[in-house]
């Protein structure tokens, strides 16, 4: 980043926050792929971390097309006022996020919009369990705590929190079929990227079927945060967990919710279990979740995402186990 890039955002802070003290440092921190990040440190103590929701800072908005319907649930997760819905409800629960200091909209301090939140510098859950598994262990058992009020949180319709609390309804009958539709749309993505599903195109997109028919309609759905893994939970210095990258947040079905966690957390999954599952709904979710994982990051290697071969190994590990499932 410029110089002037570093200036707007120094003097968007000072004018939000009305702090007069210069900002001395402006650091890029990596993992975001929708939105910038930054840590901004002033006068050489305090630092504040800016989030930046615009086209420059987005690899997907850059990378390929993507849904922007808002009453999709997995439409496009990025933008302010899906971070501030979110941000709102999970506080209201007395879940942990870090505090939001400032934000606007209007672009008047700095193109697109720019959130600033308080900063908690870690480590992530990731890099706790990876270093100390014994110290990691209470931070799981708190996440389970808020992930269990999420999922006491309901809601009769499903979709993004921001669409659904300004009055907005879901275009799909169901959460199933909405899955069911998104992982066809991916394995045919997917397909047409990588010539190793064409084999088995077919048998998968019966599969995906099969699953679907056996689901039970539901009129209930809870909070989810949609992609929590390790890396989106900060750990704050007195062990609370610390929700992060929550833009994403819906009401839907837990299963999907611990479709991704079961993946993202392995072996430390049964800390985090929530209501009982439907095994139905899993095994659906499950698939889905592997043909999303390879069309996604296919599609956004199109694109100058910098970590290619990160990106890359995610897809061809998803590919496998997608290849490995049977209806």
């Amino acid at each position: 980043m410029s110089r002037e890039p570093h200036t707007r955002l120094a003097r968007a802070l000072t004018a939000l926050l009305q702090d007069p003290r210069p900002v001395t440092g402006v650091q890029r921190l990596r993992g975001g792929s929708k939105k910038g990040v930054y840590r901004l440190t002033l006068d050489h103590t305090d630092t504040v971390i800016a989030y930046l929701w615009h086209s420059t800072e987005d690899y997907w908005h850059t990378g390929a097309a993507h849904s922007q319907d808002p009453a999709d649930p997995f439409s496009h997760a990025s933008g302010p006022h899906l971070f501030t819905a979110a941000h709102r409800a999970l506080t209201d629960l007395g879940v942990r996020v870090p505090r939001l200091l400032a934000h606007d909209t209007t672009g008047t301090h700095h193109p697109g919009a720019i959130a600033l939140v308080q900063d908690v510098p870690g480590p992530t859950l990731e890099e706790l369990l990876e270093r100390d598994p014994a110290a990691a262990a209470p931070v799981l058992d708190r996440l389970g705590a808020f992930l269990r009020t999420m999922h006491a949180t309901t809601h009769p319709g499903f979709g993004k929190v921001h669409h659904l609390t300004t009055g907005g309804r879901p275009h799909a009958p169901s959460c199933e079929q909405t899955v069911l539709d998104r992982a066809l749309a991916d394995l045919d993505e997917a397909a047409a990227r990588d010539a190793r599903l064409h084999p088995h195109h077919a048998r998968l997109t019966s599969a995906l079927h099969t699953l679907a028919h056996r689901i039970t309609p539901r009129r209930e759905h809870v909070l989810i945060h949609g992609e929590l893994g390790p890396d989106h939970v900060l750990v704050d210095t007195d062990g609370t967990p610390v929700l992060i990258d929550i833009e994403g947040m819906m009401f839907f079905d837990a299963e999907w919710e611990h479709s991704f966690l079961r993946l993202r957390f392995g072996e430390h999954h049964p800390r985090l279990r929530t209501r009982t599952p439907d095994p139905h709904r899993s095994a659906l979710y499950d698939l889905a979740m592997h043909l999303s994982l390879v069309a996604g990051p296919l599609r956004l290697l199109e694109g100058d995402y910098p970590d290619r071969a990160f990106m890359l190994s995610i897809a061809e590990h998803h590919l496998a186990r997608a290849l490995q499932t049977t209806a």
